[in-house]
């Protein structure tokens, strides 16, 4: 098996899955193809007389090919013929399936071209960019530059296999439509694969023996369908009888199923150890990890792994991941290998941003779920915040935790009308009515299939209602989990924009009555691309909110308002083109000067990467990006510069102010579906708007698990922002608990503004804060804009501000864009919450009475 043998094994089964659930009709926007890459004109004449000799495309693929696309036997796509380079575009023009190109020159090389087989072309639909291994779809010629160094981290989960299976099937409209409906499909996928792969395999131990690939590919795969379901014990049974048949009749291929056994047994380690339940710090990358009770199946995984690397020494992935394994077994550094060993050191954190310890199990914060996003707001009115959250699975339902007056949470789903909620990769707050209540919108589909938006009222008697079909935003099936409000054309009611995955975006004009308009083809934004992450903000200081779309794949689009209901794309102008492998995104005022600035996260899924970063070795993967607001329409990259330039797998991400200086921190959430993506999330805190410093390991919040939804909120009241964390994979076998790390404090000053708004939507999402204070180092301004956040997880739309130590003669300014009015109030005293209502001379003092996180005072 080589390291994308899930992709060739996954086209073995659907074949099998066709007469069972038959693909719906539908239109082939995309060719898929497999290419390889030399660097001489020569070398390509050669492996041409090779190819047309008989020897095998796939394997030649991934012994010469200069591509990234070799890693995965040459297969990229499907990409629409427009939009690949014109040589390549002639080439694929005029072949049929299965017949080879000429020699067809590019810049990074000469390729040979073929087209690949339907089954093939199914199977390569199925995977999102980021899991191909190569181009994300769309950006083939950027990968040939960008990305063929990197080594992408091999898949052992059964996400992408199951994924495909419920592609494939492609259920009609009424099905996605109806939550349950999905649920039951999705489970009835998953039990009939499996049963196929038994009659298969069956079938071949019989009277019909199949060719030993084949057998070996159908192992592989009765694995990872084990895998995604965390039957870990049949999964590692497969993966040995698959690494056997390697072993006889392909030696070079049985290195990878080496690796998969490793994996397989450290997942296996972890889930009987209970790290996914109870994580505590079993699951904290610090300069090591809390050891296992039980290390039976880890010390297997160190087998596994150190074969591997007897092999393959240099394989960064396998040394990171034996590591890890020897942290858990309690034998990390000193049974280390020297050769192999990742040292102490480089883990550790260069400055103190003081212990965060999670509370979410004596806060009450019970929840245990796949990937999701979360929100944290005040839904009752009550004055204290609560905590919303979501899950990719189709079978799960929300969660909404309603803080008490004893200071903990109580899960009240149910109750509040949302158990029938299921799924949706994220969610975020708004007040689309103007009512003063705080709904909520959920977004479901991404990285599977089109599937329905749901809004949900808040009725204000602590129930929502499904207004989605009412409202106009259940016309149009997508795949998202990108939205932002904002009001686009000043009048008070706040628009939606969605951000989709290969499909056009969607901008819904709030038509003032419950109900929305798609404007988007006439307002100038429906450009399609894999859109991972949507933010909204006025970085122009003319009064209006801009729009920005990160696109995992190409150039994001930057969206300047033109003030009369269209956007004019300004990415490339205004030098904000973004990583090539974007993800969640947003605005924010990083250095304190008026002006936004634009962060984007990049997702390179790679262990490889994540272990250079460590080891201080050189990256290949693509950046995470900064862009500095220069005030005159354009940014500069200032992502070296500030100490951001790190390849990571950033998902779920957020910012707020975690040591209370004025400075907005950041944290990222990481990982990928693989159970082989066990890396560190990363809190950066930032150095007086002149650099971020790595303070995970100090901190405590290196969590290895997949990170979703960000939030920051200060939920006892204290006046620090804890960072509340949807942690889970995109399996039910990488279910996680849900993580809330607690504060230790700093000693320094603080408020927090709650604006309500009049002409201006109620939500004041949009408005403007200027909060002037006298500190140690002289006067200075600080600025926010109410919004919840990043784009992946939501804060309280209520801003606190951090006013750094002794802070005095505190000012603070309002601006209201939509009625273009400013308020000021002067020595408004610090350590303490105010509301603030637009046209009003005055503010009213909110009380706030710190309660410690699971119940009593401090």
């Amino acid at each position: 098996m080589n390291r994308r043998a899930g992709l060739l094994a996954t086209a073995f089964i659907i074949t099998a899955l066709g007469p069972v659930f038959p693909q719906q009709p539908g239109p082939q926007d995309g060719v898929s193809f497999r290419i390889i890459v030399v660097e001489t004109a020569d070398a390509a004449r050669q492996l041409l007389q090779q190819l047309a000799g008989g020897e095998n495309f796939v394997a030649l693929a991934q012994k010469i090919s200069v591509d990234p696309s070799g890693s995965n036997g040459g297969l990229v796509g499907p990409l629409r013929l427009a939009d690949l380079r014109p040589e390549l575009r002639s080439a694929l023009e005029g072949l049929t399936v299965g017949q080879l190109s000429g020699v067809v020159p590019l810049p990074t090389g000469f390729a040979i071209l073929k087209i690949v087989p339907a089954v093939e072309a199914a199977a390569t639909a199925s995977f999102t960019p980021s899991q191909l291994r190569d181009a994300p779809m769309g950006s083939f010629t950027s990968a040939l530059s960008a990305t063929g160094s990197v080594k992408y981290v091999f898949d052992v989960s059964g996400y992408n296999e199951t994924v495909t299976s419920l592609r494939q099937y492609s259920p009609p409209e009424q099905e996605k439509q109806n939550l349950l409906t999905l649920c039951q499909m999705r489970k009835g996928l998953i039990t009939a694969a499996q049963a196929l792969v038994q009659k298969v395999l069956s079938s071949a131990n019989g009277t019909n023996p199949i060719a030993p690939s084949d057998r070996a590919q159908t192992y592989f795969l009765d694995a990872q369908l084990h895998a995604f379901r965390g039957e870990m014990a049949p999964a590692i049974e497969a993966f040995e009888k698959a690494r056997q048949v390697a072993a006889a009749e392909f030696p070079s291929m049985q290195w990878q199923m080496e690796e998969a056994l490793g994996v397989a047994y450290l997942h296996k380690a972890e889930l009987d150890n209970g790290v996914y339940h109870e994580p505590g710090q079993r699951c904290l990358l610090l300069d090591h990890v809390a050891p296992f009770a039980n290390t039976t199946d880890v010390v297997k995984a160190i087998d596994h792994f150190s074969r591997y690397l007897a092999e393959k020494p240099d394989e960064l992935e396998v040394r990171w991941l034996l590591n890890l394994a020897h942290m858990f077994a309690g034998t990390y550094p000193d049974k280390v290998p020297r050769a192999q060993l990742i040292p102490p050191s480089a883990f550790t954190s260069t400055e103190d941003a003081g212990r965060f310890i999670d509370v979410a199990t004596p806060a009450g914060l019970k929840s245990f779920a796949a990937a999701g996003g979360v929100i944290v707001d005040d839904f009752d009115g009550d004055g204290r915040l609560d905590v919303v959250t979501s899950s990719i699975d189709s079978c799960e339902p929300m969660h909404f935790f309603r803080r008490t007056e004893d200071g903990g949470f109580t899960e009240q789903a149910a109750k509040a009308g949302l158990g029938g909620q299921l799924g949706g990769l994220n969610i975020v707050q708004t007040d689309y009515n103007n009512d003063g209540r705080h709904d909520i919108l959920v977004l479901r589909g991404a990285w599977e299939i089109p599937q329905r938006k749901s809004l949900l009222r808040n009725d204000g008697n602590g129930t929502f209602t499904d207004v989605t079909a009412a409202s106009g935003l259940s016309n149009l099936l997508t795949s998202t989990q990108a939205a932002v409000w904002t009001d686009i054309d000043n009048d008070g009611h706040l628009d939606l924009f969605v951000g989709n995955e290969n499909g056009p975006a969607q901008l819904f004009l709030n038509k003032r009555d419950g109900t929305f308009e798609d404007i988007a083809p006439k307002a100038g934004v429906a450009r399609s691309g894999f859109n991972k992450g949507v933010a909204a903000a006025d970085y122009d200081n003319d009064g209006w909110p801009d729009l920005y779309v990160s696109n995992l794949g190409g150039s994001n689009f930057l969206y300047r308002n033109n003030h009369d209901g269209t956007f004019t794309e300004s990415g490339t102008a205004a030098g904000v083109t973004g990583p090539g492998q974007g993800f969640p995104t947003w605005f924010f005022d990083y250095d304190n000067d008026g002006y936004q600035d634009l962060f984007i996260g990049s997702y390179v899924t790679s262990v490889d990467e994540v272990a250079r970063a460590h080891l201080r070795l050189p990256r290949n993967g693509n950046t995470l990006k900064l862009y500095r607001n220069l005030r005159d329409g354009s940014f500069q990259d200032v992502t070296r510069q500030v100490g951001l330039d790190k390849a990571l797998m950033v998902m779920g991400a957020n910012f707020g102010d975690i040591d209370n200086d004025g400075f907005l921190d950041m944290y990222l959430g990481t990982g990928n579906p693989s159970y082989a993506a066990l890396v560190p999330s990363v809190l950066l805190r930032n150095d007086g708007g002149t650099a971020f410093v790595d303070v995970t390991a100090s901190s405590g919040t290196g969590e290895l698990h997949k990170g979703h939804g960000v939030a920051f909120a200060d939920l006892d009241d204290d006046g620090d922002e804890e960072i509340v964390f949807e942690v889970g994979g995109a399996t039910p076998g990488d279910a996680h608990a849900l993580r809330l790390f607690e504060n230790p404090g700093h000693g320094r000053d603080w408020i927090t503004l709650k604006l309500v708004g009049v002409r201006t939507n109620r939500a004041a999402i949009g408005a403007r804060i200027t909060v002037t204070v006298q500190g140690a180092a002289g006067r200075r301004s600080i600025h926010r804009v109410v919004g919840s956040g990043g784009s992946f997880g939501a804060s309280p739309l209520q801003q606190h501000i951090g006013l750094g130590p002794a802070a005095q003669n505190v000012d603070v300014e309002i601006w209201w864009p939509t009625s273009d009015t400013r308020q000021r109030f002067l020595n408004v005293g610090r350590n303490q919450a105010l509301e603030i209502t637009e046209f009003a001379r005055e503010y009213t003092q909110l009380r706030r009475l710190p309660l410690r996180l699971g119940g009593g005072t401090p």
